[in-house]
C-alpha cells in the first residue's frame, strides 16, 4: 500500500509537485499507481511507455511446464507481468500444487500474487533486484541444493538468479510467459514538451526502457532530453542513463513510493 507524502507545516492542499510535469515510462497498464501517486502530490504526470507488453508467441512453455508443476519446489515470478500471464495461462489449465512454494521480487509482483490468492510469498523485504533475492535464507546453498526452481519471466532478461542458483546445486529451468518489444510512439509531443521547457523530469525503471527511450527519440532528441533530470530506482539503471547521455541522474528509492519521495525531495 502506498504513504502518503509528507508535507510538513503544510495543511490539506499540500501539493509538493504543483506545476510539476512527470514523465512516467512504464508499460502503459502498469502505470496507473505511479500516475495516481504523482497526480496526489499536485503533479502531472505525462504517460509515455517506452516498453510494450505481449503475450509470448506461443504458449507451449506454459503448457508443457503445467504438466508438471509437481515436479518442481519452488516457483519463482521475476515481475507483475510474469505473475499475469503465467498464472492466467495455468490456472484455467491445473490447480496450483500445494506444496509448490512461491517466491518473487517487489511489491507490484507482491501485489499481483496476492491478487490470485498468494499470500504465503517469498520476496525481499528490501531491495528489488536478483541480489537481493539470492541473498535470502531461502535461496542459501544450504536451502536449494538438490531442489528444482522454475523461473517465469519474458523473453531475454538477466541470468544472475538462475546462474546462482545452479551454482547452489538447484536444478533451473525457465518459462518465458510474455514478451517486451519497443512501442511504436511518436516522440514530438514529448520533445516539444522539452522545448517549450515543460518537462520536468523523466522515471525510467529499467535499463531497457532506457535504451528504448534512446531509440524512439533518436540522437537529436536525445540532445533535447540530456539535461532532462532522470530519476530512476538501481544503480544499474541509473549507470546506462547516463551512459546514453543523461546529465543527471537522480537514484531514488525502490517502488512507486520511493519514486514520488525522491520528486517531493528533489522539487520541494
Amino acid at each position: 500500500m502506498s504513504q502518503a507524502i509528507s508535507c510538513p507545516g503544510a495543511g490539506a492542499g499540500c501539493a509538493p509537485l504543483a506545476g510539476r510535469s512527470i514523465v512516467v515510462t512504464r508499460p502503459q497498464d502498469q502505470a496507473a499507481n505511479l500516475c495516481r501517486a504523482i497526480r496526489e502530490a499536485g503533479g502531472e504526470a505525462v504517460l509515455f511507455p517506452v516498453i510494450a507488453i505481449g503475450p509470448a508467441p506461443d504458449d507451449a512453455g506454459l503448457r508443457a511446464i503445467a504438466q508438471r508443476l509437481e515436479d518442481f519446489d519452488l516457483a519463482f515470478f521475476v515481475s507483475p507481468n510474469a505473475v499475469r500471464h503465467a498464472l492466467d495461462g495455468l490456472l484455467p489449465r491445473r490447480p496450483w500444487p500445494p506444496r509448490l512454494r512461491v517466491a518473487t521480487v517487489g511489491k507490484g509482483s507482491e501485489r499481483e500474487l496476492a491478487r490470485y490468492g498468494f499470500t504465503e510469498v517469498i520476496a525481499p523485504q528490501a531491495g528489488f533486484d536478483s541480489e537481493a533475492v539470492i541473498a535470502l535464507p531461502e535461496f542459501a546453498a544450504s536451502a536449494v541444493a538438490g531442489r528444482r526452481v522454475v523461473i517465469f519471466r519474458g523473453d531475454g532478461g538477466r541470468d544472475l538468479l538462475a546462474d546462482t542458483l545452479r551454482q547452489r546445486g538447484a536444478e533451473v529451468e525457465f518459462v518465458t510467459c510474455y514478451r517486451r518489444s519497443r512501442p511504436e510512439v511518436d516522440p514530438v509531443p514529448l520533445l516539444s514538451r522539452a522545448l517549450e521547457k515543460r518537462l520536468d523530469a523523466l522515471l525510467l525503471t529499467s535499463s531497457e526502457g532506457v535504451d528504448n527511450l534512446a531509440a524512439i527519440v533518436g540522437v537529436a532528441g536525445m540532445e533535447v532530453l540530456k539535461a532532462v533530470p532522470v530519476f530512476t530506482p538501481h544503480p544499474r539503471i541509473a549507470a546506462r542513463a547516463r551512459d546514453v547521455g543523461f546529465l543527471a541522474v537522480v537514484e531514488t528509492g525502490a517502488g512507486d513510493d520511493g519514486m514520488v519521495r525522491a520528486l517531493v525531495s528533489h522539487f520541494g
